[in-house]
């Protein structure tokens, strides 16, 4: 759903909107796709393997669980790489990484070894991409940033369509080993959207501020004190139950379909018909969420999508054929892209933008301890009933709690929360303000969409409190 930098752009320096900002939209693009989609395309090569080592569905659903475990639970380690090195180099390195690794996993001999180099290996080239190139996105975009949220996420369905039927051909072409080496060569495009990554000059600084600003002291690496938000919990909490059964769907329904008789290629469609719709989906959903109107309750809007995407499993649990599998996919194709567009705007609009970059990477970190879990568990159900109802079930119970948990806890801790960043925001904006000679910087970008204006003074809006 980021990374966790602390590598901060140039103090004072305005979001282009626009600009090179397109550039660096386009390869968030791409990196997005490749991040999101390569571990549900993986799920192609699935029978393959297990024809090839002789294990079963919960064995190979590992290795779309160590992929976005690793993306997901490497936060931290991006973080350090980034505030060391820059955007840019740790996204080159990463692109090398995501290549090395599945061309090494085309020569593996056994499950074990496809899970070390196409899970992991892979997983964290991908992560060292992904994380860095949402903190550069933040950076270019600000008034539009709903929407650049949106274009970027809609790299995920894009190319869940290419490489879903792309793997299916390479499958038949190649096997499952040339499949795997020819995925490899195009993963290092990744190198090339890490070079498109520009970084935003800094101000030009009067001489009489530069020995006031080379005393600034360093900035924390993570800032834990995003802990101590309430509203940063709940989203923590809602987004980890959300995550044990977001992924399950996509993984299996390729499987689902296989098991009902219908021909590898009709089955591998039904990724790209749900891709279809997701393409649309999510520029939508950013367009919306960045209405005046619904921008300061995109939380409502986001717990909205959840339920919707667990009511729409519940449903397809129902699917006997190929046509309600096709039904299934095109709802869960809405659902899944609100969901895909809001996560990282909702985290923006709670915790606001000087603490982004240390709360998207812990919550990743706590979202990969689910991420682990949830295809796998979900294979074991499958193993001990043979029956993917059971399977499409647990998911969707799973993602209407997390929507009934971000609900609830935002009734309750509404008011406080919108009390504390009141508190904080004014803060910030005084020693944003002190800036040397003279020059002042803009408020923060949240206050705009978190707070109103009554009277001349800065007041809550309770609808983005969590």
């Amino acid at each position: 759903m980021g990374a966790v930098v602390i590598d901060d752009g140039p103090s004072g320096v305005k979001a282009p909107d626009g600009g090179w900002g397109w550039a660096v939209l386009f390869g968030c693009f791409v990196i997005t796709g490749f991040s999101y989609a390569f571990p549900k395309a993986m799920s192609v090569f699935f029978k393959e393997l297990i024809r090839e080592f002789g294990v079963g569905y919960s064995d190979t659903a590992w290795i779309s669980s160590i992929l976005l475990a690793m993306l997901y639970g490497t936060g931290p380690l991006c973080s350090m790489c980034v505030n060391r090195f820059g955007c840019r180099p740790v996204m080159l390195v990463g692109g090398f990484c995501a290549s090395v690794g599945m061309i090494l996993a085309s020569f593996s001999t056994n499950i074990i070894q496809v899970y070390l180099s196409g899970g992991v290996i892979t997983g964290l080239g991908l992560a060292l991409n992904f994380q860095p190139s949402l903190i550069m996105l933040n950076r270019y975009f600000s008034e539009r940033r709903p929407l650049a949220n949106g274009l970027a996420a809609a790299g995920s369905p894009v190319f869940l369509c290419a490489l879903s039927p792309l793997g299916q051909i390479l499958q038949h072409q190649y096997g499952w080993r040339g499949g795997f080496l020819i995925l490899g060569g195009l993963l290092l495009n990744c190198c090339v959207c890490g070079a498109l990554m520009r970084p935003l000059d800094p101000p030009k600084k009067p001489e009489a501020s530069k020995e006031t600003s080379e005393k600034k002291p360093k900035k924390k690496l993570l800032d834990f004190t995003v802990f101590k938000d309430r509203g940063f919990l709940i989203y923590t909490i809602a987004a980890s139950i959300m995550v044990l059964g977001l992924f399950v769907p996509p993984v299996f329904v390729v499987s689902y379909a296989k098991d009902l008789k219908y021909e590898d290629t009709k089955s591998a469609f039904l990724l790209t018909i749900l891709g279809f719709i997701d393409i649309f989906a999510r520029p939508l959903c950013g367009v919306i969420a960045g209405l005046p109107w619904v921008r300061p309750r995109s939380v409502y809007l986001f717990s909205f999508a959840m339920f919707f995407n667990g009511f729409t499993d519940l449903m397809g649990s129902t699917a006997s054929d190929y046509g309600g599998l096709v039904v299934f996919c095109i709802f869960f194709g809405i659902s899944y892209g609100m969901v895909g567009a809001l996560q990282f705007e909702v985290l923006m609009a709670i915790v606001g933008t000087q603490k982004f970059s240390s709360a998207i990477g812990l919550v990743l970190l706590a979202e990969a301890l689910a991420v682990l879990i949830g295809p796998p568990s979900a294979g074991k159900l499958l193993d001990a009933t043979h029956n993917y109802m059971f399977v499409f079930i647990m998911a969707g119970v799973e993602v209407v709690t997390s929507s009934v948990v971000l609900v609830i806890g935002n009734a309750f801790c509404m008011k406080k929360s919108g009390q504390e960043h009141t508190k904080e925001d004014a803060s910030e904006r005084e020693e944003l303000n002190k800036q040397p000679g003279g020059t002042k910087v803009d408020s923060i970008e949240v206050e705009h969409f978190l707070k109103d204006e009554k009277n001349g003074e800065v007041v809550t809006n309770p609808e983005t409190c969590v």
